[in-house]
């Protein structure tokens, strides 16, 4: 395993599953520019200390052979990988993975996205395509409201691109206040609002250690387009996929912040399973009931 700037925490290595602990099965050169991550969690066969840029520069010094044994791999690896980000079916008339695939076509390629926290941000990350760097803000400790205020500060500091800060319900609910300073800086970005009425990644884990056994995940939402509204912004609704491209491109034209809510079924609770099936499957293998 090459790992080039990757902490070895809890994400990546799925828990501290996939890969044994302290010692890997597998030879590991573990390439990070601050010393303190390089050997905290797992024994390195090699332990470089560089940055990535740095690192990379010295790579390209290797002359490396004509043929690559794992070249094959390599290419059913990314045709695996693009056969995964095709959106899939979802319950709903609005497709998730549909709008996120879209905005590939419509937005400027050096376009900054920022994310809170939430399953909702696993359809950004699975379906959206990233062409540039500095064009992705999201926070690595799960921490929801993080997006508005990345927003903000992006757009303020680089006026001239487009900005779309995609939330969830709950986690606009935690920072919404945040679209006054918007308002105030006259800062055209885009918030784009997943509405499904809970905290779904709480209702998730809820329904598979206790299925249909339901504590605090329900939400009680204000109309989030009067609410953007009140505060100065622009706002409108999509219930239907189709209704998407017509909304944001007026929201990207607007000279104001815009809200785009997005009505979400509350069975699409990830892009490979539904509620339902979380709760049949975690019935079945006799979860607490």
């Amino acid at each position: 395993m090459l790992v080039i700037c990757v902490q070895l925490g809890e994400v990546p290595t799925a828990g501290y599953m996939i890969i044994d602990l302290p010692t890997p099965s597998q030879q590991l050169v573990h390439v990070y520019p601050g010393m303190e991550e390089l050997g905290s969690v797992y024994r390195a066969d090699r332990a470089i200390n560089a940055r990535p840029n740095r690192f990379t520069d010295a790579v390209k010094q290797i002359e490396a052979p004509s043929a690559l044994p794992w070249s094959n791999w390599r290419r059913q690896l990314r045709d695996d990988y693009l056969a995964w980000s095709e959106p899939r079916p979802q319950p709903g008339a609005l497709q998730l993975g549909k709008i996120i695939r879209s905005l590939r076509a419509e937005l400027p390629q050096d376009t900054v996205v920022t994310n809170g926290a939430g399953n909702y941000t696993a359809w950004l990350h699975r379906h959206h395509r990233y062409c540039a760097l500095g064009i992705q803000l999201a926070p690595t400790s799960g921490s929801r409201g993080y997006r508005l205020p990345a927003a903000i500060a992006a757009k303020l500091l680089q006026p001239q691109r487009t900005v779309i800060a995609f939330s969830g319900d709950g986690c606009f609910l935690m920072i919404d206040q945040e679209l006054a300073t918007a308002v105030q800086y006259e800062l055209s970005l885009v918030v784009i609002l997943v509405n499904n009425g809970m905290y779904g990644t709480i209702r998730m884990h809820q329904e598979k250690r206790y299925p249909g056994r339901i504590s605090g995940t329900g939400l009680v939402n204000p109309d989030f387009c009067k609410l953007a509204v009140a505060f100065g912004a622009h706002a409108e609704r999509a219930k239907e996929t189709k209704e998407f491209i017509p909304v944001l491109r007026r929201a990207v034209a607007n000279s104001r912040p815009s809200l785009i809510e997005l009505m979400v079924d509350p069975d699409a609770i990830s892009p490979n399973q539904t509620l339902a099936e979380i709760r049949a499957a975690a019935t079945m293998n006799g979860a607490n009931t």
